[in-house]
């Protein structure tokens, strides 16, 4: 019994570290929103809202301001930005990417690991869009 115990704690643990210290690649996750519409996935999801001028500013003040959360590529001049986001206990990492144009601010948040976020991510970009109500 202790030696499953023990094998169970150190696979979480491996886990753990390798949530933690696994790589970013920006040429994967720092890429434009393509999306015409709000999706909602098992890992993520998408929003396209109408917004004025300042909206990616105001974004952008938001999502440096979540717990957890580091800016992996982008600029508010740029119109693109990523931002990484680790889970609470696990420190597995979630992107989100707000890009604006032409009026329209659209935002992308997904998972790397797993298949399910149980709809945090959408949570997230729903926390964010807010302050555009």
């Amino acid at each position: 019994m202790r030696l499953i115990l023990g094998g169970t704690v150190l696979l979480v643990l491996a886990v753990m570290v390798a949530a933690r210290m696994a790589p970013h690649d920006p040429d994967r996750w720092h890429r434009p929103v393509t999306a015409d519409s709000d999706q909602d996935m098992a890992g993520g999801a998408i929003r396209v809202i109408p917004a004025g001028p300042d909206a990616l500013k105001r974004a952008d003040a938001v999502m440096q301001a979540l717990p957890r959360t580091t800016l992996l590529a982008g600029s508010v001049d740029k119109g693109l930005i990523t931002y990484v986001t680790r889970s609470r206990v696990f420190g597995f990492p979630d992107y989100t990417t707000l890009q604006q144009t032409d009026g329209t601010l659209r935002a992308h948040a997904r998972l790397r690991f797993g298949y399910s976020d149980l709809g945090v991510n959408r949570r997230r970009l729903e926390q964010v869009l807010t302050t555009f109500e």
